[in-house]
């Protein structure tokens, strides 16, 4: 296939908006318009799907619904054990265990958290269910049915969600820590019992004074990555 005239200026937008896009961890009380998410969402519809089954679901909140819904989720999880759909990381090893270490001590130099403040440290792992103080969340679900790879597809939605955002000057945080409470979610929402919570997402405006979101991560270059088989 011969690439087209303005394939280079189209790599270059992407780029741009994938360097560019970063995880927020706080986010202004300012509602996102309506036809702005309307927006988002019909771009994160095109993302690709095995056989095109597009097994993706969306909650989203606003206003009154985001408030109502983040004093019941931490109401919940006071008393709750977590309940994920999809089964955790069991541990992390390696440069798995490296990234996220540098990840989380990033996380913890950015708001004063010193090693082994552990009320500090709970206190900033709950700000999750606070959602951030996000005036939108969108919670995705994907088909039971479809297993594994209907997640997989819906984790592709998420982050075309993301990228989407990012394009349009609002913040997102994807969170599992959400999906981690998913009975309480399905009821919550009125979700089927067929349908399986793969992760969160928080959005709206980002708060750019903020120190908590001040930090960025690396990413791996790709040769430690990358496996040629020529």
């Amino acid at each position: 296939m011969t690439p087209t005239s303005n394939s280079p200026d189209q790599f270059a937008v992407l780029s741009r908006i994938l360097d560019d896009r970063w995880t927020c961890r706080q986010f202004l009380a300012q509602p996102v318009a309506r036809d702005t998410i309307d927006s988002l969402l019909r771009l994160a519809q095109r993302t690709p799907s095995w056989c095109n089954t597009q097994p993706w679901q969306v909650v989203v909140t606003a206003g009154s619904g985001t408030d109502r819904f983040r004093k019941e989720l931490l109401a919940h999880i006071e008393k709750s054990a977590p309940e994920p759909d999809f089964a955790f990381p069991a541990q992390y090893t390696g440069a798995y265990r490296d990234r996220r270490r540098e990840c989380g001590m990033q996380l913890y130099d950015s708001v004063g958290i010193t090693k082994g403040d552990h009320e500090k440290t709970m206190r900033q792992a709950l700000r999750n269910f606070e959602l951030f103080d996000a005036p939108h969340v969108a919670i995705v679900t994907s088909e039971a049915d479809l297993g594994v790879y209907g997640a997989i597809d819906c984790d592709l939605y998420i982050g075309n969600f993301l990228l989407g955002a990012q394009s349009l000057g609002l913040g997102a945080a994807p969170q599992a820590a959400l999906a981690s409470y998913a009975p309480f979610l399905r009821e919550y929402f009125g979700i089927q019992d067929t349908r399986r919570v793969v992760a969160g997402i928080s959005f709206g405006y980002p708060d750019l004074d903020h120190p908590i979101n001040a930090f960025r991560t690396a990413r791996e270059d790709p040769e430690h990555v990358a496996i040629w088989a020529d």
